[in-house]
């Protein structure tokens, strides 16, 4: 059996915390007084360091975690700034990279 992994442009995953329980950022190592996380899966993984730039850009947030191997990005702040970094994120990727892009969601 052959198998192939063949990455195509696509957010997969952007998703919003909303108020989180304050041990989640302690697990994570992130700073408490935060009030939201943002949640993204990119690929290909290397996006994963465009979409920071244009999170940190965009908004007033700080990036808890990014992973160019495997394309995860965590970002923390307030919930307004968290999900106006996502929706730049994803309009931008879709408009200027042609990405597929989904529907950012939220807890």
């Amino acid at each position: 059996m052959i198998q192939e992994y063949v990455p195509g442009k696509q957010i997969t995953l952007a998703h919003v915390i909303a108020n989180p329980d304050k041990d989640v950022f302690k697990k994570l190592g992130l700073d408490e007084t935060n009030t939201a996380l943002g949640i993204l899966t990119i690929t290909p993984s290397e996006a994963s360091i465009i979409a920071s730039d244009i999170a940190t850009k965009s908004g007033s947030v700080d990036l808890g975690f990014i992973d160019r191997f495997s394309g995860s990005v965590v970002l923390c702040g307030e919930v307004s700034e968290v999900e106006a970094s996502l929706d730049q994120i994803v309009e931008q990727l879709h408009d200027i990279l042609d990405f597929s892009v989904c529907k950012i969601t939220r807890t």
